[in-house]
């Protein structure tokens, strides 16, 4: 039996049980979680850079969204709250939707 030892969506077991197979799950502790969650976040980010298709970069790209809902929700937010939070960031810095990069800053 293939041991994958990572965190997985909550219905992954149904799934791989109605395909006839047998798995083990354990339930992480809040810290645990944390770090998993980071790990999966640091999984998903891989995976899309790895995306050989738009398709497939918007699925990884939502996966990574779940992801951070879940990272955002450990930390006492709602993805609303979130989205808030970047829409008054964008308002006061901007978005990246210039393209915009910056190659130096005289000191004085």
């Amino acid at each position: 039996m293939p041991a994958y030892n990572k965190l997985v969506r909550d219905y992954i077991p149904q799934i791989i049980e109605q395909s006839g197979k047998k798995y083990t799950t354990s339930n992480l502790t809040i810290d645990e979680y944390k770090k998993e969650l980071k790990k999966k976040a640091e999984e998903e980010w891989s995976e899309y850079k790895e995306a050989k298709t738009e398709h497939e970069a918007v699925e990884e790209l939502a996966d990574l969204l779940e992801v951070v809902y879940a990272l955002a929700a450990l930390n006492g937010a709602t993805p609303q709250q979130l989205e808030h939070v970047r829409q008054q960031k964008a308002d006061e810095k901007g978005g990246f939707n210039e393209r915009v990069f910056l190659v130096e800053v005289e000191d004085q």
